[in-house]
C-alpha cells in the first residue's frame, strides 16, 4: 500500500476517534447517570452551557465520612425558600441521620428522613435528569451513586389571579386562568369537588418540552373522544409549543376555514360548565387560554352569565347576539345591494335622501364600502397593536377625522360611514373574539357578492356559508348541532335557554355515557296561595302559645 494512503488511514482513524470522543457526551446522555458525581456535574455544565442561572452547590452531610453531594437547581423557576429551608437545612441540621448514612444508603435516607418535601423521585438516566431541571425541580445527586434524586420546588414569579379581560362577566366569578397550568387546573378542580374529574399530562415539542395536560370527567365524556383526542395530541411532532394556539391548529378538523373549530376560555367556571356537559378541556402551560373540544357553531354566542341570569333575560340576551352577528356580516352588502341594484326596496324619502349625499361621491357603493371597511380595519389594528396607553385615543380619534375628512372631501356618503360604524360595533359585540374575526373576514365575500348580484348574491353567499358550516366538524361532532341534524332534545340550550329545571339531559350529541344532568321534579313549587301561608303560621303560633 502506498505511504499516502496510510497517511491517509491513520489520518482518518485519529479523526473518528476524535469524533467519537466529542459525541460521547451525547452517547452518555441518552444512557445512564455516572456513578461519579465530578463527572455528572460536568455532563450537567456542558449540556446547559455552563449557564449562570444553574445554580450547584456541594454540601458534606456525613461527619465521618467524605460523601460529596451535591444540589443542583435553575435560579428563576423555583421555590429557593423552600430549597433552603426544607431541604438544605434540613439535610445539614440533622445530626442524628448524617452518622447512619453511607454512599449506598445516603438517597434512600435523605428521600424517606431528611427532605421535608412533597413530591420526591428517583431518576437514573440522563434525559429524565436534565427534563426534570429544566421542568424547576431540584436534583440531589451523590457521589458513588448512579442514581440522584428529583424534588418537586416549582416556583418563582408568576401572575396572580385576576379578572379575565377577554370574557368580561356582570355576573359570576372574577378568577381567571394565568400562565402556569397548575395553577389553571387547581381552579378548576375548587369548582368540580370529584375524584371523578381526571387529569392526564404530557409534554409536547422536541424543544420546548411544553406541558400539556387534557381534563374531564370520567363517568360523563365520551371516552371514544378522549381517545381521539389524546392520539391527535401524541401525534404532534413540533420544536415547540408557545400558545395553546399551536395544539388548536394542529388538532382541529378542517383547516380550511375561517371559523373556529376549537373553543378557547380564560374562565375556569365556563370550563368547568362545559366539562359538566361532556367536553374535554386542554390546557397548556404558559398560556390563560385554554382549549375546549368538541364545539359547536352555537357555542360561540354563549357567555357565562347565561347562566347566571334568569332564562328570559339569557334567551333575549342569546337573540341579540345572534341578530348582532348578522349585522356584523351583512351591513355594509346589503347597503350595497340595496343602493345598486334594489332602489325599489327603499322608501322614497329615504332613497331621495341617500341619492343626494351620494351626488358628489366619484366611486360606486361597492367602492365605497370597501374604502371606509380597509381603512377601518386598519384604525382597529393600529389600536390594538399600539400602547394601552394611547392605542385607544389613536383608534377613537383617527375614525372620527377620517370619517369627518372623507365626508367633506366627497369621498364617502354620511350614510355609508354610518353603516360601516354599526357594523363595526356589532363586531366588537360579538361574545367570541374568534368568532368575531370570522365575521369580519366573510364580510368582503357577502360585499362582493351584493356588488355582483344584489340582494341575490347576498342569499346565494348565505348558502355557501350554511353549507359549509354544515360541513364541518368539532372531533367528529356536528358544528352545526343541534340544528343540522336537529336535536329537539338539545335545543332548550342553543339560542333558547330553557330554566334549569327544564334542562334535565346533557347535550346527547356529544355522546355522553351519563345523559341525566339532574333528578325530576325540580321545578319550584311553592304554596299555592298567601292564605295557605298564613293559616300555617297562625297554627304554629298557637302550638307554641
Amino acid at each position: 500500500m502506498p505511504s499516502f494512503f496510510k497517511h491517509q488511514k491513520k489520518k482518518t482513524t485519529s479523526e473518528d476517534h476524535k469524533e467519537s470522543s466529542q459525541d460521547q457526551p451525547n452517547n452518555r446522555l441518552l444512557g445512564f447517570i455516572d456513578d461519579s458525581i465530578s463527572i455528572n456535574l460536568d455532563m450537567i455544565k456542558q449540556k446547559t452551557g455552563n449557564s449562570s442561572d444553574v445554580v450547584i452547590r456541594t454540601l458534606n452531610i456525613s461527619p465521618h465520612s467524605e460523601i460529596k453531594t451535591a444540589v443542583v437547581y435553575v435560579e428563576g423557576i423555583v421555590d429557593t425558600i423552600s430549597i433552603n429551608d426544607f431541604l438544605i437545612e434540613s439535610i445539614m441540621k440533622n445530626h442524628a441521620l448524617q452518622e447512619k448514612l453511607t454512599q449506598e444508603n445516603a438517597l434512600k435516607i435523605i428521600s424517606n428522613n431528611m427532605a421535608a418535601l412533597g413530591s420526591i423521585k428517583l431518576v437514573s438516566n440522563w434525559e429524565q435528569l436534565l427534563l426534570s431541571l429544566m421542568a424547576g425541580e431540584t436534583l440531589i445527586l451523590v457521589d458513588g451513586t448512579n442514581e440522584a434524586l428529583s424534588v418537586g420546588t416549582q416556583g418563582g414569579e408568576t401572575r396572580s389571579i385576576e379578572e379575565p379581560s377577554t370574557q368580561l362577566a356582570v355576573r359570576g366569578s372574577r378568577s381567571g386562568f394565568t400562565e402556569s397550568i397548575r395553577t389553571n387546573t387547581a381552579l378548576v378542580r375548587r369548582i368540580i369537588k370529584n375524584p371523578d374529574l381526571w387529569l392526564e399530562s404530557m409534554k409536547i415539542g422536541k424543544v420546548t418540552q411544553t406541558d400539556v395536560a387534557i381534563m374531564y370527567i370520567n363517568g360523563i365524556v365520551n371516552e371514544k373522544i378522549v381517545e381521539e383526542v389524546r392520539q391527535r395530541l401524541k401525534k404532534i411532532n413540533i420544536d415547540g409549543i408557545l400558545e395553546s394556539g399551536y395544539i388548536e391548529q394542529l388538532i382541529e378538523d378542517q383547516t380550511m376555514t375561517t371559523f373556529p373549530t376549537l373553543y378557547h376560555t380564560e374562565r375556569p367556571d365556563m370550563v368547568a360548565g362545559n366539562l359538566l356537559e361532556g367536553r374535554i378541556a386542554i390546557f397548556v402551560d404558559g398560556t390563560p387560554f385554554v382549549l375546549i373540544a368538541p364545539t359547536i357553531f352555537i357555542q360561540f354566542f354563549q357567555a357565562a352569565e347565561d347562566y347566571y341570569a334568569r332564562f328570559d333575560i339569557a334567551t333575549a340576551l342569546r337573540l341579540l347576539r345572534v341578530i348582532i352577528f348578522f349585522i356584523s356580516i351583512i351591513g355594509p352588502s346589503a347597503y350595497i345591494a340595496a343602493t345598486t341594484f334594489h332602489q325599489e326596496m327603499l322608501p322614497t324619502q329615504l332613497l331621495v335622501a341617500i341619492a343626494a349625499q351620494r351626488e358628489a361621491v366619484p366611486f360606486p357603493a361597492f367602492v365605497e364600502a370597501m374604502i371606509m371597511e380597509v381603512t377601518f380595519e386598519i384604525l382597529r389594528e393600529a389600536g390594538v397593536r399600539m400602547p394601552r396607553a394611547i392605542g385607544s385615543a389613536v383608534s377613537i380619534v383617527g375614525a372620527l377625522v377620517i370619517g369627518q375628512a372623507a365626508v367633506q372631501a366627497g369621498i364617502v356618503s354620511p350614510a355609508m360611514v354610518i353603516v360601516v360604524a354599526i357594523t363595526a360595533i356589532a363586531s366588537f359585540a360579538t361574545p367570541s373574539f374568534a368568532i368575531a374575526i370570522s365575521a369580519r373576514l366573510i364580510r368582503f365575500l357577502f360585499m362582493i357578492t351584493a356588488a355582483t348580484f344584489g340582494f341575490y348574491g347576498i342569499i346565494l353567499a348565505f348558502i355557501m356559508v350554511i353549507v359549509h358550516l354544515c360541513d364541518l366538524r368539532s372531533f367528529g361532532v356536528t358544528y352545526m348541532s343541534p340544528f343540522a341534524p336537529f336535536i329537539p332534545k338539545s335545543a332548550g340550550d342553543t339560542v333558547v335557554r330553557l330554566p334549569w329545571w327544564a334542562l334535565k339531559q346533557r347535550p346527547p350529541f356529544i355522546g355522553n355515557e351519563n345523559n341525566i344532568r339532574q333528578g325530576k321534579d325540580q321545578r319550584p313549587q311553592p304554596p299555592a296561595s298567601r292564605g295557605m301561608v298564613n293559616s300555617h303560621t297562625r297554627k304554629s303560633d298557637q302550638n307554641e302559645s
